[in-house]
C-alpha cells in the first residue's frame, strides 16, 4: 500500500482504541515484570496472535516534557536506547505525522534489527495527554530489516493531583516483531524493553 491514509478518521479511530485499553479492568492483567521505576502487566491480544501489554509508572516531571520526549521529535531518539533512526516522512499537522524508524536487535541479536513505519497522533486526554500509533504498511522495506508492526499502542500522560510537577505514565504496546521467533523470546525482551523505556526516559528528564 504505497497511499496514506486520511488522518483525522484514522486518528479518532486510534484515540478511542486507546481509550478502551485504558478501561479494561486490572483482573485481565497478568503481571510480567516490576521493576523500582515501572510495572508491566500482560494479556493476549485481540488484534494479533500475541501480546497487549501495559506498563506503569509515576515519572517525575511535568506531563507535557514527558510526552515531547516521547512522540516523534529531535528528543526521542537521543535518549531511547532502542531505536538507532528516525525520520519523520509526513506531517498532517503539528500533532500529526508518519515516521518511519528503525530498532537495535535485542537478545544477543535473537531478535535482529527491525524497521516500522508509523502513524503518530498527540491529543488531550482528561488533565493530560495521549501520545498514540499503529504502524503502516508504506514504503519500501530498508534492506538487512524485518518490517514489524505496532497494532494500536499509545501512552498516556497525566498530572498527579497532589503533585502536578510529577505525571502517571502509563502506556499500552502490542507490537508484532515478525519474522520467525519464539514467544518466549518476544514476551522476555517486550516486558525488559518497557521497564528500560522507563529507565531512559527518567535518565534523559534529569539532564
Amino acid at each position: 500500500m504505497d497511499l496514506l491514509p486520511d488522518s483525522a478518521p484514522l486518528a479518532t479511530k486510534l484515540q478511542n482504541t486507546l481509550i478502551q485499553y485504558h478501561s479494561i479492568g486490572d483482573s485481565e492483567w497478568r503481571i510480567a515484570k516490576k521493576t523500582k521505576d515501572a510495572t508491566v502487566w500482560r494479556k493476549p491480544s485481540e488484534e494479533f496472535n500475541g501480546c497487549l501489554y501495559k506498563a506503569q509508572g509515576v515519572v517525575e516531571d511535568v506531563t507535557n516534557r514527558i510526552v515531547d520526549h516521547i512522540r516523534p521529535g529531535p528528543y526521542r531518539l537521543d535518549w531511547d536506547s532502542l531505536m538507532t533512526t528516525m525520520d519523520i516522512i509526513e506531517t498532517f499537522e503539528e500533532n500529526c505525522c508518519v515516521m518511519r524508524y528503525t530498532t537495535a536487535g535485542q537478545l544477543w541479536n535473537i531478535i535482529a534489527p527491525r524497521e516500522f513505519v508509523d502513524f503518530s497522533y498527540t491529543t488531550s486526554y482528561e488533565d493530560g495527554l495521549l501520545t498514540c500509533g499503529i504502524s503502516l504498511d508504506y514504503g519500501e522495506m530498508r534492506p538487512n530489516f524485518v518490517r514489524g508492526f505496532n497494532h494500536p499502542c499509545g501512552w498516556f500522560c497525566i498530572p498527579l493531583k497532589d503533585y502536578p510537577s510529577h505525571s502517571l505514565l502509563t502506556g499500552y504496546i502490542q507490537t508484532e516483531l515478525r519474522g520467525m521467533l519464539p514467544q518466549s523470546a518476544v514476551d522476555t525482551a517486550m516486558a525488559s524493553t518497557l521497564t528500560n523505556f522507563y529507565s531512559d526516559l527518567k535518565k534523559a528528564l534529569k539532564t
